[in-house]
């Protein structure tokens, strides 16, 4: 996962409102969100080549989701792939703060990733926290909109800044609940506008590559935005999940939607 922008207890009806983009190779193998048949609770997509998944949440409320680190030269070698994370917490029952400790211990193992966590909590809605093992520190978030790309939590990349406002343009437009405010939401993720220079963040990739990436939308030969997927969790403890899949070629129309009560 690539870019994520979330709403998180901003709006009156939905606790948890997410815009994602996975950008991955192509070439790699990938299965539709679904639940999964060794792990009924789990609803997710699957990497197929590592067997993790970037983005998924279990009947009991478990959230989990990923992004890279952008660090080209900071790789370890015979890396953990970053999609374990989110399959493991999906299948833990430890909280937040024990789940990332005993990750802290072995982050050396991984390249950089962000990390986004959510538990149930008292208050009858889940708690979100961040961790990064770039910084190191797990972080519970107080109520905002936020985005996460490839670097840390709300670094002000383009994509970011302009993705997280239109973001609180739509759910501040849509009081009650609506599709179409789902399918803008997907909409938003498809934008492919490239950023002016002077705005780019500098990773250490060359300049075109930069460029390329700045976008929402991701379209490169080998490499690009595979799956766009909104989620958004209403105080009912509902969930819609609507996805597309996207190729080589560029955004794709067909649209899958899931709904689901978590229990």
């Amino acid at each position: 996962m690539c870019l994520i922008l979330f709403a998180y207890q901003y709006h009156a009806e939905y606790p948890l409102v997410v815009a994602a983009n996975r950008d991955e190779y192509y070439a790699r193998p990938t299965q539709t969100a679904d639940f999964w048949k060794e792990a009924p609770d789990i609803f997710a997509g699957k990497d197929l080549q590592a067997g993790g998944t970037w983005m998924g949440i279990s009947k009991q409320g478990r959230f989990a989701a990923v992004t890279n680190f952008r660090e080209p030269k900071e790789q370890p070698d015979n890396a953990i792939s970053r999609g374990e994370l989110c399959k493991n917490f999906l299948l833990s029952q430890a909280d937040t703060k024990t789940f990332t400790e005993k990750i802290d211990q072995h982050h050396h193992l991984y390249a950089g990733f962000n990390l986004l966590l959510g538990e149930p909590s008292d208050t009858n809605t889940l708690q979100l926290s961040y961790y990064s093992n770039r910084t190191r520190t797990m972080r519970p978030l107080a109520p905002g909109i936020y985005g996460l790309s490839n670097g840390l939590l709300n670094d002000p990349w383009p994509k970011v800044t302009s993705g997280k406002a239109a973001l609180q343009n739509i759910l501040d437009n849509h009081e009650q609940p609506s599709s179409s405010a789902l399918r803008q939401l997907l909409d938003l993720l498809l934008d492919q506008h490239i950023a002016q220079d002077d705005d780019l963040p500098s990773t250490g990739i060359n300049l075109e590559m930069e460029r390329a990436l700045s976008s929402r939308f991701i379209r490169t030969p080998e490499y690009g935005t595979r799956t766009t997927t909104v989620l958004r969790l209403d105080n009912k403890k509902t969930i819609d999940w609507m996805e597309q899949h996207h190729d080589q070629h560029g955004p794709c129309s067909e649209q899958t939607k899931h709904t689901f009560t978590l229990g």
